[in-house]
Order: C-alpha cells, then structure tokens, then sequence
C-alpha cells in the first residue's frame, strides 16, 4: 500500500538551536512553524519536525548492507537521482561527515541505488538515496 500525501517525521535533537542551524543552514530545507521546543522543515516535500529531547547515551548499532555498516537506526527518504546528486554535491561543499559517502550500493544488481549516510548534530542517522529507474525500489 503507497501513501497518498507526504509523510510526517519527529525525531528528538539534543541541542535544538545547534540542530535548527544544521537543518536550515547546512541542509537547506525551509522552517516552517517552531516554538521553543520544536521545529518544523519541509523534508523534500514531507515534513520533518525536530523536537528537543534531554540526551541520553545508547549503542549505536549496525547492520552490514553491501559491504557497509549501516546504522541502526536511520531515517532518510527517495529522492529523482539529478535531486539526489545535487544534494551531495551540497552536502560535500559543506564538508559533512558523512557515515557512508555517497556511492553506487548493488550496483548491477536489482535494487542498484545511490546513497549516502550521515548524522546529524545530535547523532540522528540520515539516508538518501537514489534510483535511475524507479521500478527498483521494492524489487526483489
């Protein structure tokens, strides 16, 4: 089943003034509503709500996905693959860094995908990625 509208995401920051610069300053995605607590950011078209939350310390964990480790957990979306390409050339003038660099993942294989990983200022994992023929999302 595929969603009709786009999708809403919160994810706690730790540091909600370091975050609001990195979201809006670094990754260029537009604020929307905020209070002092929240903020609120057009996510390619979803939206993306950062909410402060006290830091706490956890394991990262990871899984190993063509040769990479992975971060467990992870949230990102799909982006058209000039967006996708633009977008790390983006991230690189600004010198994020990045988990996994961007890079061809199955390549030759079904599924094949650009993505890169990264985190943000508070150790939330991002992905995105990229399909030249979109058919491969859920290909087995």
């Amino acid at each position: 089943m595929m969603a009709l509208s786009p999708f809403h995401l919160a994810i706690p920051v730790d540091n909600l003034s370091v975050c609001r610069n990195f979201y809006s300053k670094i990754l260029n995605f537009e604020e929307g509503r905020s209070s002092d607590h929240w903020v609120d950011y057009n996510f390619f078209g979803h939206q993306l709500v950062i909410h402060y939350k006290k830091k706490q310390t956890e394991d990262i964990a990871t899984n190993l996905v063509d040769g990479k480790d992975v971060p467990v957990p992870h949230f990102g979306v799909v982006l058209e693959w000039a967006i996708f390409h633009d977008f790390a050339e983006l991230l690189k003038s600004k010198h994020i860094k990045f988990i996994i660099e961007p890079y061809l993942r199955f390549e030759g294989q079904v599924g094949e995908q650009a993505t890169m990983f990264f985190k943000d200022p508070s150790g939330n994992a991002l992905e995105f990625k990229s399909f030249k023929d979109s058919s491969q999302l859920f290909a087995k």
